[in-house]
């Protein structure tokens, strides 16, 4: 069993978007699955990207925005919702709600997603 306080999470940071590594690699023998809880503020995006060899699922805790999906078509996604994204699939989000919107994000299997953020606390 592991247990997992917030002194054992990584926060990494992009302009306008916070992501707290809950559960990766870096604190966890799981070779399974990264959970992390990503911030995205009012305006701001994450730019289009796709993993090559694992799946992701975006659990919409808080806000709405817009996914932006291979050949940039665009779909709301908010609150309650819940999208899965297959090995390479495109996808990207930009925050057009009136608050910050918050989602839970489930990879498998786990990445080190440092490399992906330009600042890390």
């Amino acid at each position: 069993m592991e247990f997992l306080t917030q002194e054992q999470f990584k926060i990494l940071s992009n302009p306008g978007v916070e992501s707290t590594q809950l559960l990766s690699p870096h604190n966890s023998e799981s070779n399974r699955v990264t959970i992390m809880r990503v911030v995205v503020k009012l305006g701001a995006s994450q730019p289009a990207y796709k993993h090559a060899s694992s799946e992701q699922i975006w659990i919409a805790v808080s806000g709405q925005g817009t996914l932006i999906l291979k050949g940039q078509t665009r779909r709301s996604f908010a609150a309650g919702e819940v999208v899965r994204f297959a090995d390479g699939d495109m996808r990207g989000f930009t925050n057009s709600g009136i608050e910050p919107f918050i989602y839970l994000s489930v990879t498998s299997p786990p990445i080190n997603f440092s490399d992906a953020y330009t600042a890390e606390k």
